[in-house]
Order: structure tokens, then C-alpha cells, then sequence
């Protein structure tokens, strides 16, 4: 198969699909690999390493597009892709469809096969491609989370940690899945207290067990939010609806029950975004301001940390496009439900219930 490694060019995207030895491992298998110049510069692998392992490096995005049978990428097409997009081209990469009307129409007319990595999912339930950047986001949540609170980018002015004879700031986490885990153990290990909110006891058992005793769980409603937010520095939003919008837990009038002051960080805009005020932002211009609630809601927040998460992405996804390029898309999905279910969009249908109850 020949596959296509595009340099990534939304807004401050320094990921790419494939690392030089996830190459190595296609070539190794006679597949051609092409990588458009340059795409690896960002993550810290330059062309030579890429040229060392077997790919041809090429000029253009366009030429990656046009010579590839399947594209191999980290976020999903721009505007600017879409007409590059060939009919029956196979597209494996995060997609996060039911955030997006315009580019869920944009795959349907391609007639393409978008195989999402979010809804790669093993039969325990868990998502193995997004699992690797939900670690990655969830961590970074409180690092900016941490940053934001400080006066001068109009936060509360206050040190997660604390100090001796001071309290420690407060962390709210919507969700106790991958994200809230790892944004639990973040704030935990900067000495701020925390408290976990969901629906589901089995996972909030899970982090009493595991988490220190200043990280306290309760049970997630609307009541409970609108208690905890207006004494918590800093909320992260990190609930997950598979393929699907995520609810939305905060809502425009509770911001007017937070300090002023008060950092709220979405790693949900992907998906939409738990709270009703969130638009997605970028690295370039990562905040913005309502009712004095600082708002941080970067839609590729592990794209700041692109050698971290390129690594830890292309761990995960190269098995499946092994799979991919060795028995094509039909063959490897019907022999691997797992790979099955992150098909999305095919020859122009929508195939996942997820997207189609989303925009019904």
C-alpha cells in the first residue's frame, strides 16, 4: 500500500502521523511511505531521519494526497484538504465528526473511508488511540490550569500548591475517566486539593482507591456542581460521550456563581465541550474572558507537547495501520472488531450511530 504522512497545518499543530520508526516498521513490510518535507520538524524528526527509514520525502501536501492510497495524520482535514481528498482514499485520524457539521459533509462528499482514531474501541469499552492524548491533555489541563490562575493573565492570583500557613488551591474535574485521572494526579502531586465528580460510582470508587486522601470523589449532578464551582479555582471539563457531543455541565448563568478570577479549562472542545460558554481556541490565542471567568478551551492541547505526544501516539496507532496496509480497510476491519468500530464515514455514509444521532 502507499501510504501519505501530510505535514499538519491547523493552527499551531506540531504533531505528525508517523514517527521515523513507525515508518521504518511499513517499509520494513515493502509499503511505500510518503512524507511531505518538513512534516516531522516540529515533533523533532527532520526529513533525514524519515529518508534513513525507507519514506520519500515530497514537496507538497498536494502531492502527498495525490499519490497515497491511505493518509496517515493527526487532526482532521482542514478546509484547505478537503478538495485534496481523493474517492475511496482511506483517512485514519482523530476526526471528532459530531463537533463538526461542516466537515462530517465534507467526508460524505469525498466519498473517502474516515476511520476515526476516537472511536477505536476494544471490548472492554476503552479507546485505545485516544487514550495516549486524553493522557496527555489531562495532565496539561492542570500545567495550564496553573499558569492561567496567576494575576497577571487575569486568574485569581492563586498558588495551586499553596505554601506553609497558606491553603492550597482548589481543583473541580468533571469526569473521572482518562482525562480526570490524569488531571487528578496532576493537581494532587502540586500539593492542591481536589475534588472528582461522575456518574459513575465504579470509576469513583476507583480514584478513592488509588488517589492520595486530599483528592476527594463525589457524585456528579447539577446541584453539586453549582455548590463546588463557586469555592473551586480552577474547573476541568473532561467528560467524554463516545463519537457523540458532550453534555453540558456548566452552563452561561453558573459563571456568575464562580470568583472572579476563576480558571475553567474544556479538554472536551473536541468533542463540542462541556460548558455552554466554550469555543475553540488555539495556541496561538489560547484564552478568553466571560463574566471575569478566565476560559482556556485549546481544541489540540497536546499539540503543544509534540515530540511527548507524537511518540505516544504512534505507539498506539501503528498496529492498526499495520493492519490497514497489509489487508486494506475491509479485510482488516472484519477480522478486528476493534478496528471496526472506528469507522465513521464510508463512500459517503455515515456508519456511526454516534455522528448520524448528532446531527438528526
Amino acid at each position: 500500500m502507499i501510504i501519505g504522512i501530510p505535514k499538519e497545518i491547523k493552527n499551531n499543530e506540531s504533531r505528525v502521523g508517523m514517527t521515523p520508526g513507525g515508518v521504518f516498521e511499513l517499509t520494513k513490510k515493502n509499503h511505500t511511505v510518503y512524507v511531505q518535507s518538513t512534516a516531522g520538524d516540529g515533533s523533532g524528526f527532520p526529513d533525514k531521519l524519515y529518508t534513513e527509514v525507507g519514506a520519500v520525502i515530497v514537496d507538497t501536501i498536494e502531492d502527498v494526497y495525490a499519490k497515497s492510497d491511505m493518509i496517515v495524520k493527526v487532526k482532521e482535514p482542514i478546509a484547505y484538504e478537503y478538495p485534496l481528498i481523493k474517492s475511496n482514499q482511506l483517512l485514519f485520524t482523530y476526526f471528532h465528526f459530531a463537533s463538526s457539521q461542516t466537515l462530517t459533509n465534507a467526508m460524505i462528499k469525498s466519498n473517502a473511508v474516515c476511520i476515526a482514531y476516537e472511536t477505536v474501541e476494544d471490548e472492554d469499552g476503552t479507546l485505545p488511540l485516544l487514550t495516549p492524548m486524553s493522557e496527555v491533555a489531562g495532565r496539561m489541563a492542570i500545567q495550564q490550569g496553573a499558569k492561567y490562575l496567576e494575576k497577571p493573565i487575569k486568574g485569581r492570583g492563586v498558588l495551586l500548591g499553596g505554601v506553609p500557613g497558606v491553603a492550597p488551591g482548589k481543583v473541580l474535574i468533571l469526569g473521572a475517566g482518562v482525562v480526570g485521572v490524569q488531571a487528578a494526579k496532576m493537581a494532587a502531586g502540586l500539593g492542591a486539593h481536589v475534588t472528582i465528580m461522575d456518574i459513575n460510582m465504579k470509576r469513583l470508587r476507583y480514584v478513592n482507591d488509588v488517589m492520595p486522601s486530599h483528592v476527594t470523589t463525589e457524585f456528579s449532578s447539577e446541584y453539586n456542581i453549582r455548590k463546588h464551582i463557586q469555592t473551586h479555582d480552577l474547573v476541568v471539563g473532561g467528560v467524554l460521550v463516545k463519537g457523540g457531543k458532550a453534555p453540558k455541565l456548566i452552563t452561561r448563568d453558573m459563571l456568575k456563581l464562580m470568583r472572579p478570577g476563576t480558571v475553567v479549562v474544556d479538554v472536551a472542545v473536541d468533542q463540542g465541550g462541556c460548558f455552554e460558554t466554550t469555543k475553540a481556541t488555539t495556541h496561538e490565542d489560547p484564552i478568553y474572558i466571560i463574566d471575569d471567568i478566565v476560559h482556556y478551551c485549546v481544541a489540540n492541547m497536546p499539540g503543544a507537547v509534540p515530540y511527548t505526544s507524537t511518540l505516544a501516539l504512534t505507539n498506539v496507532t501503528l498496529p492498526y495501520v499495520l493492519k490497514l496496509a497489509n489487508k486494506g480497510w475491509e479485510a482488516a476491519c472484519e477480522a478486528d472488531a476493534t478496528l471496526a468500530k472506528g469507522l465513521n464515514i464510508v463512500h459517503g455514509d455515515i456508519v456511526y450511530d454516534g455522528i448520524a444521532e448528532a446531527f438528526a
